[in-house]
């Protein structure tokens, strides 16, 4: 369990949430260089929301994040952040676009949210195997 809690003005929190999603369509979309740079814009959008991705995992169809929330937001509320203004910058720096796009091509409209708490380690071994475990599954595809 963790002992390091965080303080707003009112309260105490420890507040973690492991969260899947996934381009439109599920196309194989996150490599090269928008994978190294993702990963980049993922950590200075959250800072931006007072977040802390704690571990995550960029597959080319889904992206798995560890991340640390304050109860002042709403999970809705960062996660639509994060696509957003992702997406934004990716059509900006990979699609030629300038001015007026909105990136709404490149994130699927859901995602997966589920609380951490004391599994913790679980959820971080799990991002951390997501490669090995897809490895394995293409070896056993024919």
């Amino acid at each position: 369990m963790s002992q390091d809690y965080h303080s707003l003005s009112h309260s105490k929190w420890d507040c973690k949430y492991h969260i899947i999603f996934i381009p439109k369509m599920r196309k194989k979309q996150l490599y090269g260089d928008i994978r190294a740079r993702l990963r980049e814009i993922f950590h200075a959008l959250a800072a931006q929301k007072d977040c802390r991705i704690i571990q995550g995992y960029l597959m080319a169809d889904h992206v798995h994040m560890l991340i640390e929330i304050p109860p002042k937001y709403k999970v809705s509320e960062v996660v639509g952040f994060l696509k957003g203004k992702s997406a934004i910058a990716i059509a900006r720096e990979f699609g030629g676009k300038t001015r007026n796009f909105n990136g709404e091509h490149f994130w699927a409209r859901g995602y997966a949210v589920s609380t951490v708490g004391l599994e913790e380690e679980v959820i971080r071994t799990y991002i951390r195997d997501q490669e090995k475990d897809e490895q394995s599954a293409e070896a056993g595809r024919f």
